[in-house]
């Protein structure tokens, strides 16, 4: 099966380009490095040829509300029309649990308006929206940090390794599409604020970690369930202990 990866070469895309290869299956990494730009439409036409599945887990290199909107926009409905008119059978886009629940947040609107897109074009579908990446909560430390403390909400959440990510991805991808909305979580439940606290104490951060129910989460108010999946989503299996103690030294 030939399948285009649009962003494969980030953290999600080149895992799952790996895992698609050893499957058997002709990748393209299609990125900005392959020529390939869904910005621009640059190359485009030429990575959609012969192509039977495209999955899309690019991401904005910034978070500010009109860029990540227009990045998430144009790119999509860039990919959208070449993908229709070369006639790919399924769309496969990377979402977030609980974006419809986070539209205070200009990124998360933007992310909406992607899976929008996604859903009304012409082409068979499959959103995964997936849990917080165990990879993402350094940057949750970072967007919470202010000038004395770190402050984060004790809403729950379910992280997940990417690499799991990318396993899921790959099988819906060469599954029948479900012209529908997929979710996948990890296995454990934890509240945002001990999970940030367990990755400072892995890399030695020494400043207080302050409970806020009202801190918000890249400039949305969270509710204790925001950030969980519904009933019914695919579970994976890693722990987040395991994560740490592989990925403690690498967050120093």
């Amino acid at each position: 099966m030939r399948v285009v990866v649009v962003g494969g070469s980030g953290r999600v895309g080149a895992k799952l380009v790996s895992t698609l290869r050893h499957r058997g299956h002709d990748v393209l990494a299609a990125s900005p490095h392959t020529g390939v730009n869904t910005i621009t439409g640059e190359g485009l036409a030429t990575a959609m040829t012969g192509c039977n599945v495209v999955i899309d887990v690019t991401n904005s290199p910034s978070f500010e509300d009109n860029y990540v909107l227009n990045f998430f926009r144009t790119s999509s409905r860039n990919l959208i029309a070449a993908a229709e008119a070369a006639r790919v059978k399924h769309h496969v886009v990377l979402s977030i649990v609980g974006t419809d629940r986070l539209l205070e947040s200009g990124y998360f609107r933007a992310k909406m308006v992607q899976e929008d897109l996604v859903r009304e074009s012409a082409i068979p579908h499959t959103v995964l929206r997936s849990t917080q990446f165990f990879e993402f909560l350094p940057t949750v430390l970072r967007s919470a940090t202010d000038q004395h403390a770190v402050r984060v909400s004790p809403a729950l959440i379910q992280p997940i390794a990417s690499a799991e990510v990318a396993a899921a991805l790959a099988d819906l991808a060469t599954a029948t599409p479900r012209n529908g909305m997929v979710e996948f979580a990890g296995p454990e439940c934890f509240r945002l604020d001990d999970a940030v606290l367990r990755v400072m104490q892995v890399t030695s951060d020494s400043r207080a970690v302050v409970t806020d129910p009202h801190a918000r989460y890249f400039g949305a108010r969270l509710a204790a369930d925001t950030l969980t999946p519904d009933e019914g989503a695919i579970l994976g299996v890693g722990r987040f202990d395991d994560w740490l103690k592989q990925a403690g030294g690498a967050m120093h």
